[in-house]
């Protein structure tokens, strides 16, 4: 499953170079960063994502659509750069059926 943000470029180097970018001329780091992702209703990648959350001060909220197939899971993270948010898409971006939004 393709990740959304990602959607938009053959090249996923290409696409985390320009978010960098955006993330430089849009934020003021270091700063609360809204990391948000919808996966299949499986706490095991909910597991998955939060192993990336590892030695970071985050909250973590999610909510079961209505049908209860997909969660949507929304991570408050403490980040000191733009290079943090990108190091983090990316290892997300690596679980099977995590799409970025």
């Amino acid at each position: 499953m393709a990740n959304i943000i990602e959607s938009n470029h053959a090249n996923p180097e290409e696409f985390y170079i320009s978010l960098k970018e955006k993330l430089e001329q849009q934020h003021n780091f270091p700063e609360e960063y809204l990391f948000k992702f919808i996966i299949p209703s499986d706490s095991g990648k909910i597991t998955e994502i939060l192993k990336v959350f590892d030695g970071f001060k985050y909250t973590l909220s999610n909510r079961e659509s209505s049908n209860g197939k997909y969660t949507s899971v929304s991570v408050n993270c403490f980040v000191l750069d733009a290079d943090q948010v990108v190091d983090i898409y990316q290892k997300v971006g690596k679980i099977e059926g995590v799409m970025m939004l």
